[in-house]
């Protein structure tokens, strides 16, 4: 259920509206709009063991982070795609081709990082200068992993450290 409502709430599912899980629904299905949706209501702890009426206490769910996209190079295809799922090292989950913000970009002929100046559909046409990734995750040409590079020179990592979510 947790998967349905972060998918919902991040825009995953069919409605733009965050989605919380209403009292008493099954564990299937993405729940209802947050909007239409009544909290969760728990009963209350009875007092003394003995029956009576209970009231109603609401559940406060806690909000849930949305994974923002990045612009990642698939290291067999060389190319940049959005990574919509990822962790430890990879992206699981590839979206449409992009070009990295400010231009950086992995250049598997020199297994360093250059500047684009001539950026194409997520490669590119031509080279700048070296530089390095603001979150120095840096792709490892030694298991095509994204590893933090502790020392950075030329565009290229000299010391992994790591894994990082590209």
């Amino acid at each position: 259920m947790l998967a349905a409502t972060c998918l919902a709430a991040c825009g995953g599912g069919s409605s733009k509206k965050p989605v919380a899980p209403s009292a008493g629904a099954p564990e299937a299905g993405a729940g209802t709009p947050a909007a239409t949706t009544p909290p969760a209501i728990a009963p209350a702890p009875k007092k003394g063991g003995g029956g009576g009426a209970t009231t109603p206490v609401p559940v406060v769910l806690r909000p849930v982070a949305c994974p923002v996209p990045t612009c990642v190079i698939h290291p067999s295809h060389g190319t940049y795609f959005t990574c919509l799922s990822g962790g430890a090292g990879t992206c699981f989950h590839f979206g449409g081709p992009c070009i990295p913000d400010g231009g950086c970009m992995y250049d598997p002929q020199s297994s360093s990082y250059k500047t684009c100046t001539k950026p194409g559909e997520g490669v590119c046409l031509a080279w700048g200068g070296a530089c390095a990734p603001a979150s120095k995750c840096m792709l490892s040409s030694a298991d095509n992993l994204h590893h933090h590079c502790d020392d950075v020179s030329g565009g290229a990592c000299r010391k992994f450290g790591a894994l990082c979510t590209p």
